[in-house]
C-alpha cells in the first residue's frame, strides 16, 4: 500500500503539504520516526554502523534461513541431525555445513550418543548462548505472524504453567514499554 507519492519537482523547497503530511503520519502512525542518536552518534557522516555493529555480526551467525530454522527446530527440542535436516528441508550437506557453524558460534554443542549396536553419533544440543537468542526468535515469530500471515498465526506460544501466551516487547528495566521515537542510541564504551 502506498501511503503518499510526491511528482519530482526543481523546487529546493519542500512541499508544504510534506511536513503536513509527515506531521499526519507521525500522528496516526505513534513510533513511526526513528530512534534518536546521540553524542557522536548524531552526526551520520562521521561513523560506520557496521564498523562494530552487533546486528552485522549476529547476522554472521544465523543470518542464513537455514540456521534460523535449525534454531527453531532445536527450540522445539530436535536435536538429531537427521531429524534436523528433514524437519527444515534441507540437504544433509547444508544441515552439516549449518550444525557445524552454529557449534563453532557457540550457540549449539554436539553431545555424543550410542544406540545399542550401533556406532557412536552425535546429538546437538542448546547452549547458554543458543538458548539467549529466543527471545529473538519470538519476537521474529511474532513479527510473521502479524505481517505474513493472512490466516492469522499458525502456532501461539505460550507459557507452560498458566497457558497465557508469551510476547516480546522493547521494556526498559523497569518494565515500561518503549515505542521507536522514545529509543536513544548512544556510545556504549569507545
Amino acid at each position: 500500500m502506498v501511503l503518499w507519492q510526491f511528482k519530482r519537482s526543481s523546487y529546493a523547497k519542500p512541499y508544504p503539504a510534506a511536513a503536513q503530511l509527515a506531521t499526519y503520519i507521525r500522528s496516526q502512525y505513534p513510533g513511526l520516526v526513528a530512534m534518536k542518536l546521540q553524542g557522536p552518534l548524531a552526526d551520520r557522516s562521521a561513523w560506520d554502523a557496521d564498523e562494530r555493529c552487533s546486528i552485522s555480526r549476529a547476522m554472521g551467525v544465523v543470518g542464513t534461513r537455514s540456521a534460523m530454522l535449525l534454531l527453531r527446530e532445536a527450540y522445539y527440542g530436535t536435536t538429531r541431525f537427521d531429524d534436523f535436516a528433514h524437519r527444515v528441508g534441507i540437504t544433509d550437506a547444508v544441515a552439516s555445513a549449518r550444525l557445524k557453524e552454529l557449534v563453532e558460534a557457540g550457540l549449539l554443542v554436539k553431545s555424543p550418543y550410542r544406540e545399542p549396536g550401533q556406532r557412536t553419533r552425535y546429538e546437538y544440543v542448546l547452549t547458554d548462548m543458543g538458548r539467549d537468542l529466543l527471545p529473538a526468535v519470538v519476537a521474529l515469530m511474532q513479527w510473521g505472524d502479524k505481517y505474513l500471515q493472512r490466516d492469522g498465526a499458525p502456532l501461539q506460544v505460550v507459557d507452560d504453567a498458566t497457558g497465557a501466551p508469551v510476547s516480546v516487547r522493547v521494556r526498559t528495566d523497569e518494565g515500561d514499554d518503549v515505542e521507536l521515537d522514545g529509543l536513544r542510541l548512544r556510545v556504549n564504551r569507545e
